[in-house]
């Protein structure tokens, strides 16, 4: 009997599975929707969409600890777009929050049973942190495969969440935003860059929980973008930053983030917390300073010491990383995050006498200053020395920087300096774009059809402390190699010698290189012409921005002067040389000119990036100008005997 059963069982079976199978396959909707956004989407990289998209937010409040927490739901409606894609579904979460859901169902709500892993999250950038990663691998096996998400995540303080974002890493069809704001909380949702988007917007009071619910919908919405060198997020994209301001429980208010000042004081409480026992490093600094005969060398001795001695590896531990290690901490341990270094450096300037401040940043990656009192509103930590009147500020991580440098990360930024129970806010000082000038002078002449002669490179500001950091990497024995490696590009035509350096181990000197060359297959005759290529390093050649829809942004403003000098060889004239090109705008100066004189010629170029960026409105003039550059870079000068 049993026998008998066994064939019928497996064709139920069979057909069982079968049926389901056709419930999860794309149907003619699914891939008719899939194909529409594809059309939507169609300047978009990605194979997969999300036809909805919703957050649903709420609040209660922890009597036990006195806190308002946080619950963020999200669905989403997965769809692929494409013919197959396979991606990764995640969530962050760390010691402040909790992921107290994740389930992927195909679309019929069936759970499509992935393997989630959950483990702490690593990255170059990040040494030991408390956030931890749940993900999976999700596959869409042909177009129009659907899936169902489900996330909630909790957050256990409401000072942890702080903004919610419109677009997502897949572009959007359709997004809701759901914020239900209890009667006892005082929270303002701050809308940011909704200006170009049609977000609507509504509200709904719901007498029964005593709460009001605020909804944001918006269509349409493109992925964020995957390129390199954007501006941070919160200036692009549409987003609500949340600020929440008070709560009022059994008749009385407590603020959460009301002002600055409540910023502030939090932060200060983290600070003050901290016990700084000096004494491991008394001797140290009694040793840097013993043979400085003023302050400002004191000063540059404690900073220089940090900056070549403490390695700085961004970690994040503890109190969602706001809290500062102990001086003497990273001082045994020779390596601690910003705010680590920042404290060390502080101490141990106090320990020389000096008047020294933590200091609260937000790098040019943030939007924001501190008019929003919100945790997103810095993401670095310096020290800032107050000295005859004057506040200077000092950060070590910024290796090789001299002192009273200021990277471009940070210049122009607003900071909040501790001052006992009380804040200073200042601005760091901006530099132009001259403060980190290259200056390159070529004197050539032809030697039969080899191009020979003389370098002399300069290199100021920010371009000689990136130079200086990368050489400081090497090994001893390989820092010959790299100079003549990093001087003629890796190309086995150009030949330098003779190289003779500046100080490559003061960071308060600017670099300079002198050295001879020769150039190599850059010139060749035919008949009664030479035929010359005379650029060998061709800057900005591949900046063309024609398929990019976000600012461009440089990790430093940029000033290039370079001069080439050409001796004309006797009985010959020019009869060829390539068009000169001049362009300006709010970020930029560009220039390409060609001079002659009795027997020279000179090729002048000027770079200039006046403020580390190319803003998308000046991309059209831009790629017009790349053409001509690489125009200019292609052509060749032609000398014809006489």
């Amino acid at each position: 009997m049993i026998k008998r059963l066994l064939p019928l069982l497996f064709f139920v079976i069979t057909i069982s599975n079968t049926n389901a199978q056709r419930k999860i396959e794309p149907d003619a909707t699914d891939i008719a929707k899939a194909k529409k956004l594809k059309s939507i989407f169609d300047n978009d990289e990605d194979d997969v969409a999300l036809e909805e998209s919703t957050d649903f937010v709420s609040f209660d409040f922890d009597s036990k600890h006195n806190k308002v927490t946080v619950s963020h739901e999200m669905r989403e409606k997965m769809i692929n777009m494409s013919t197959r894609a396979d991606i990764q579904k995640y969530c962050f979460y760390d010691g402040q929050s909790d992921i107290e859901a994740f389930e992927i169902n195909y679309k019929n709500d069936r759970s499509a049973r992935f393997y989630f892993k959950d483990e702490a999250y690593n990255s170059e950038d990040l040494f030991h942190n408390d956030a931890r990663v749940k993900y999976t691998a999700v596959d869409f096996p042909i177009q129009g495969y659907r899936y169902n998400t489900y996330i909630k995540k909790t957050y256990k303080d409401i000072k942890y969440f702080t903004k919610l974002y419109f677009n997502d890493e897949y572009p959007t069809a359709n997004k809701i935003i759901s914020v239900d704001i209890p009667d006892w909380l005082d929270i303002e949702l701050k809308e940011m860059n909704f200006e170009g988007f049609d977000i609507e917007k509504t509200t709904e009071p719901s007498p029964k929980s005593k709460s009001t619910r605020h909804i944001y919908k918006l269509k349409d919405i493109s992925a964020m973008a995957k390129a390199s060198n954007a501006p941070g997020p919160t200036y692009i994209y549409p987003h609500l930053l949340i600020l929440a301001k008070s709560y009022t429980k059994n008749g009385e208010t407590k603020p959460i983030f009301n002002s600055t000042q409540d910023l502030y004081n939090w932060y200060s409480s983290l600070t003050k917390s901290l016990k700084n026992d000096n004494t491991p490093f008394k001797s140290k600094v009694a040793e840097l300073i013993k043979d400085a005969k003023t302050d400002e060398e004191k000063i540059k001795s404690i900073y220089y010491w940090v900056q070549d001695n403490i390695r700085y590896i961004a970690f994040e531990d503890g109190i969602a990383g706001f809290q500062p290690d102990e001086a003497a901490n990273v001082f045994n341990k020779k390596y601690g995050d910003c705010k680590g270094m920042a404290n060390l450096t502080k101490q141990m300037l106090i320990e020389a006498g000096f008047d020294a401040r933590l200091t609260w940043i937000g790098t040019k990656h943030i939007a924001y200053d501190y008019s929003t009192p919100n945790l997103s509103v810095d993401n670095h930590m310096i020290c800032s020395l107050f000295k005859d009147g004057d506040i200077l500020f000092l950060d070590g991580t910024e290796k090789f920087n001299a002192f009273g440098e200021y990277a471009d990360r940070i210049q122009g930024k607003q900071v909040m300096i501790e001052d006992n129970d009380k804040y200073i806010l200042k601005e760091v000082p901006v530099s132009n774009a001259e403060f980190n000038k290259e200056a390159f002078v070529y004197n050539l002449s032809l030697d039969k059809e080899v191009l020979k002669g003389t370098a002399s490179k300069t290199y100021n500001g920010e371009s000689r402390s990136g130079l200086l950091y990368f050489f400081d990497q090497l090994k001893s024995d390989k820092k010959e190699e790299f100079l003549e490696y990093f001087l003629n590009k890796g190309n086995s035509n150009i030949k330098v010698s003779n190289i003779e350096t500046s100080d490559l181990s003061n960071r308060d000197l600017n670099v300079s290189m002198d050295y001879d060359i020769e150039i190599k297959n850059a010139a060749s005759s035919f008949d009664n012409s030479i035929y010359i290529d005379l650029d060998i390093d061709k800057e900005l050649s591949n900046y063309d921005f024609k398929e990019r829809d976000v600012d461009y942004i440089f990790n430093s403003k940029k000033y290039l002067e370079s001069t080439t000098n050409l001796s004309i060889p006797d009985g010959y004239n020019i009869s060829q040389l390539p068009k000169d090109i001049d362009i300006s705008s709010d970020n930029y100066d560009l220039s390409v000119t060609f001079t002659t004189s009795t027997g020279l010629l000179s090729y002048k170029k000027v770079f200039k990036i006046k403020n580390a960026k190319i803003e998308t409105s000046d991309f059209d003039e831009w790629n017009t100008f790349n053409e001509e550059l690489n125009t200019v870079y292609k052509e060749q000068i032609i000398l014809t005997k006489n």
